[in-house]
């Protein structure tokens, strides 16, 4: 347990972590959603509130110190502004996960006002908090010590919340043991409603857990795992045992602790035409690094405007998620922790080589999905298109007959498919990738 008497002596420096109160880890709002963005920004403000200092009544900061990734002259605005007044207008009831941790019952908004103003070219926010809660929020008795660089990794609320909460038993080894009806609205982030209510734990565990659990664990600083107790036949509660990673995996994407979100997804969506609040809602179902590929290849494709030009960019991005977020949960998969005993020197040619073969494994598993999801008469387009190809390139027979007899899912022809419908869709660079895509994949677990 941390407390006061035991802070580290940085906390009050930028570079320091954020001191999050145990009332706020398990936040349960009552009347409307808590997304995954809208935790991170609360999160960067109360770190930069705390850095300010008890003695102000209200806090203030430039706007690009807490978001990035914004056209702040255009109306990429609103997507801010929507956030800060989510912040205002969500009702939560604070409370700790330890019982008896916290003895008082509050519920109030995240934020009691916001502000932003522009002054000489510059955009300004500035907030304050409920008087019920500003001094244990800025100045907190018990609270657990969280790094903001790992929160900024994790895409989905529920990977978000469980981290935070995890953090605060690293000393301990295990959180408490709770119902796992009491996890559920805590790592949605949704009211505990009727319909809340009718979710069945192994959807809850399939669709929620599972997923939180492979993030964290492929990502954060921490390694965790489940328990499960029964009564009877049935899962009753929950508990997570914690510890340090022995090793932190390499990450060249380095981040500070005071870094703005990143809100680039949802302005770029919006460039499409897809509503911010569809791609938050689309980013807690499916994860954030999901969503950013297949909407990557929305972008591409619309530019493409082939087999025929994209007419509904929200429905497309729908279909080809399910396949991206295969993708990435079999990298998450794949990632499990290293001990350092086992680390052996690569050499950095080989590592480029490593980097370059996952990314396209992912990429080609990406594409492959985008075709299943096309319309029937467009994939027989597609096939048709292909097997004209083949007969030009003199490809041998046998692949044709397969072509024509199995269809493009069969082993010997998918590859095909892919190559032809990428060329068409992205261009011929279509399986070469950037300098970004490539750091994206030497940051993650390896």
């Amino acid at each position: 347990m941390a407390s006061a008497e035991n802070r580290d002596s940085s906390a009050s420096g930028r570079g320091a972590p954020l001191l999050k109160p145990v009332f706020s880890l398990a936040l349960v709002p009552q009347n409307s959603k808590i997304t995954a963005l809208g935790r991170r920004t609360w999160n960067v403000l109360l770190h930069i509130a705390q850095n300010q200092g008890l003695e102000h009544e209200t806090f203030r900061a430039a706007l690009t110190d807490i978001v990035k990734g914004l056209d702040y002259n255009s109306g990429d605005m609103k997507i801010i502004k929507t956030h800060l007044r989510s912040m205002i207008t969500t009702l939560v009831e604070w409370q700790s996960p330890t019982a008896g941790e916290w003895q008082t019952w509050d519920v109030c908004g995240m934020l009691s006002h916001a502000r932003l103003t522009k002054e000489r070219g510059q955009i300004w926010v500035e907030w304050s908090y409920a008087v019920n809660m500003r001094n244990e929020l800025l100045d907190p008795e018990i609270f657990a010590k969280l790094s903001l660089e790992v929160i900024s990794q994790l895409g989905s609320h529920p990977a978000v919340a469980l981290y935070e909460i995890c953090s605060r038993y690293l000393g301990v080894g295990q959180t408490a043991r709770k119902p796992w009806t009491w996890w559920r609205p805590v790592l949605l982030g949704r009211p505990d409603d009727e319909r809340l209510q009718r979710l069945e734990y192994r959807i809850f565990k399939r669709d929620t857990l599972k997923p939180a659990l492979a993030e964290i664990n492929a990502v954060a600083d921490i390694e965790i795992e489940m328990l499960e107790f029964k009564a009877g036949r049935f899962v009753s509660d929950l508990q997570f045992t914690v510890r340090k990673k022995p090793q932190r995996v390499l990450s060249l994407q380095q981040r500070s602790a005071t870094e703005p979100v990143d809100v680039a997804l949802l302005a770029g969506a919006e460039r499409l035409g897809i509503d911010a609040a569809r791609i938050e809602r689309l980013i807690d179902e499916f994860g954030e690094a999901a969503v950013a590929t297949a909407l990557e290849a929305v972008e591409k494709r619309a530019a493409s405007a082939f087999p025929e030009p994209l007419r509904d960019p929200l429905r497309y991005l729908k279909s080809v998620l399910p396949g991206h977020l295969a993708a990435q949960e079999e990298a998450l998969e794949k990632a499990a922790p290293v001990k350092e005993a086992e680390i052996a020197p690569i050499a950095p040619s080989d590592r480029l080589v490593q980097w370059e073969k996952k990314w396209l494994s992912a990429r080609i598993e990406a594409l492959v999905a985008e075709v299943a999801a096309l319309p029937p008469d467009q994939q027989a387009e597609l096939v048709l298109g292909l097997q004209e190809d083949l007969r030009l390139r003199k490809a041998h027979p046998a692949v044709i007959q397969r072509l024509a007899g199995k269809g493009w899912t069969h082993p010997m022809v998918r590859h095909e498919m892919v190559s032809y419908y990428a060329q068409g869709a992205y261009g011929p660079d279509w399986n070469k990738p950037t300098d970004k895509q490539l750091l994206e994949v030497a940051a993650s677990p390896t």
